[in-house]
């Protein structure tokens, strides 16, 4: 099938099974383009939360379907590529965590959304890059835990002045980003805005124009009187963004900004995984039930 027939087959596929294709903006463009929902973790959340389809196909990786399948368990909820992950999620274990928690019990366990549930179940609220300034003021006078990303994290920390210990993960694409890519690309595009997420180091985003999660950047670049701006996040925004501003120019602040995971999943893996019902996500009881305790505190706070 060429694109068109694939969309045309999704789109009937969609209406026999009464299901629902949820994308993040880090998807490939035709992802997105045939995507229910497009959007970041705190929206699309939210949308799992709230649809009333039988079936949720979520085109983003594991921790995302787990999170919807946490806030929507009656529903079915399937990974197009059953291997995409999150390595930034890998780098805190519920062993782990478990040792921490013993050993500081007065600490209060945020969590980044970019986790797994049994991860997310040992913590005591969610976050997302959308939500998390929002949610951490909420107990900004309390002594924290911030799991699992250390510059998420630092940035919170520089910003407010928190008692809050960092865990040492990062994401592998926005941690690898340099002080030299920012000079480069300001010297090359001098015009230009430099807006970033804030999973990247703390010196960078002392830079930025503007630091925000990739809605916020991408309702930043909507609403500027500016035109060009250098954006320093996972490439896969630019295509929404130039949807919804075409006369704007985006310059991209390091040409390796693809997440691997994000880009494994292609047109015909949504398609594949809604005609047969394949790659299942499930999340036992006894983990959902307090993993959805965090999540629900957080969207209670949003």
């Amino acid at each position: 099938m060429n694109q068109t027939e694939m969309f045309e087959a999704i789109r009937r596929l969609k209406e026999e099974k009464n299901a629902v294709i949820l994308a993040h903006y880090y998807q490939e463009g035709p992802v997105q383009d045939v995507a229910d929902y497009t959007g970041d973790s705190l929206y699309l959340s939210q949308v799992a939360a709230s649809t009333d389809a039988d079936i949720i196909v979520f085109a983003g990786v594991h921790f995302m379907a787990e999170t919807a399948k946490i806030l929507s368990p009656e529903k079915t909820v399937l990974l197009p590529v059953a291997e995409a992950g999150c390595p930034m999620a890998d780098m805190v274990t519920e062993v782990r965590l478990e040792q921490y928690r013993k050993k500081h019990p007065d600490r209060v366990v945020v969590c980044y959304v970019n986790s797994t549930a049994r991860v997310k179940a040992l913590s005591d609220v969610c976050v997302t890059s959308s939500n998390a300034e929002k949610i951490i003021k909420h107990y900004k006078d309390q002594k924290l835990l911030y799991v699992p990303d250390k510059n998420l994290g630092a940035y919170m920390k520089y910003k407010y002045d928190l008692d809050m210990d960092l865990w040492p993960g990062f994401c592998c694409v926005h941690n690898d980003l340099t002080m030299d890519d920012v000079r480069t690309m300001k010297a090359k595009y001098p015009s230009a805005q430099l807006i970033i997420h804030p999973e990247a180091k703390l010196e960078l985003l002392q830079e930025a124009d503007y630091v925000g999660s990739t809605k916020g950047l991408l309702e930043y670049t909507i609403n500027s009187d500016h035109d060009e701006f250098i954006v320093g996040t996972e490439d896969g925004i630019l295509h929404t963004m130039k949807k919804h501003s075409p006369n704007k120019t985006f310059h991209i602040l390091n040409s390796g900004l693809k997440c691997y995971d994000m880009k494994l999943t292609h047109l015909e893996d949504v398609y594949l995984a809604l005609k047969h019902n394949q790659f299942e996500v499930t999340v036992p009881d006894d983990i959902r039930e307090k993993a959805f305790q965090a999540l629900d505190k957080m969207l209670s706070l949003s």
